[in-house]
């Protein structure tokens, strides 16, 4: 299963999507550099989940946990986790 998704990779990242549940797809942004303590391996990170059936995109909680339902103009390239932040940091957004 393939999402149409509609973040561009940062530079040396890219996507990969696999199918987590039977309508949920997990969408992982990948480093493209390799580390040391990985034998070589690409790292990995959950950015978040497409739910086909509902159409809609939901913030990780963890890799293996589909969290709440987020606005895709409010998710950046790196992650579709909310920032939370107190009124007191607002006013400096």
């Amino acid at each position: 299963m393939s999402v149409k998704f509609p973040h561009k990779a940062p530079r040396n990242y890219h996507y990969e999507q696999s199918q987590f549940k039977r309508n949920i797809t997990a969408i992982w942004i990948c480093d493209d550099r390799h580390y040391d303590y990985n034998n070589g391996k690409s790292v990995r990170c959950i950015w978040g989940f497409y739910n086909s059936k509902t159409q809609q995109w939901h913030a990780p909680v963890n890799s293996s946990t589909v969290g709440d339902v987020v606005d895709l103009m409010r998710t950046t390239p790196y992650s579709a986790m909310q920032i939370k932040l107190n009124p007191l940091m607002t006013c400096f957004q």
